[in-house]
């Protein structure tokens, strides 16, 4: 099959660009890095198949939807996933200190407990920092999943990390109550 040089040059620049967005975005999905490496392959296989398609428009955001619907079907086979450790992250995650090191575990372990679409959509939506619309339009729900689903996600959260001390620096000052001023 005769492929056009420049259609390769361009999807190697795109692929070089998104690679570490995608295995980022696969880690937090599903906590594997083994397994994450996985997602983005078949995700930029997929993406450069469809890649006459895939940059007319936002292939990033092509490329985002293929591995969020990958990763969906591994949920739907219910396989068990085994947890790694946030230094193992593709793009070196590695701690700078303790409290950060048992901060992210933390968040990667609250993540897990998650169901698979608030997962999803509190992963693209603050993690990816992808706007609601963004997450709406890869994960092809309305505008109002998004936002509730968001929310829900992140107040189970907040239960989920109650237990964690927070860090120092990102302590947020209490509230004080109208009669109190």
């Amino acid at each position: 099959m005769d492929r056009p040089v420049g259609r390769d040059a361009e999807f190697t620049t795109f692929m070089a660009e998104a690679q570490p967005l995608l295995a980022r975005m696969a880690w937090l999905l599903c906590g594997d890095v083994h397994r994450a490496e996985e997602l983005v392959q078949q995700a930029l296989v997929r993406t450069y198949v469809a890649w006459p398609r895939a940059r007319g428009g936002d292939p990033l955001a092509y490329a985002r939807r293929t591995l969020s619907n990958l990763r969906i079907d591994t949920w739907r086979k219910h396989r068990p996933e085994t947890l790694l450790p946030p230094e193992e992250m593709p793009g070196g995650l590695a701690p700078s200190s303790a409290q950060q090191h048992a901060e992210r575990d933390a968040l990667v372990r609250a993540l897990l407990r998650l169901s698979p679409q608030r997962r999803r959509v509190v992963v693209l939506r603050y993690l990816m920092d992808l706007s609601e619309r963004e997450v709406a339009d890869d994960l092809n729900i309305s505008l109002g999943t998004v936002k509730s689903t968001a929310h829900r996600g992140l107040e189970q959260l907040r239960g989920l990390l109650a237990d964690v001390a927070p860090h120092p620096d990102h302590a947020t000052p209490s509230r004080t109550r109208k009669d109190d001023r």
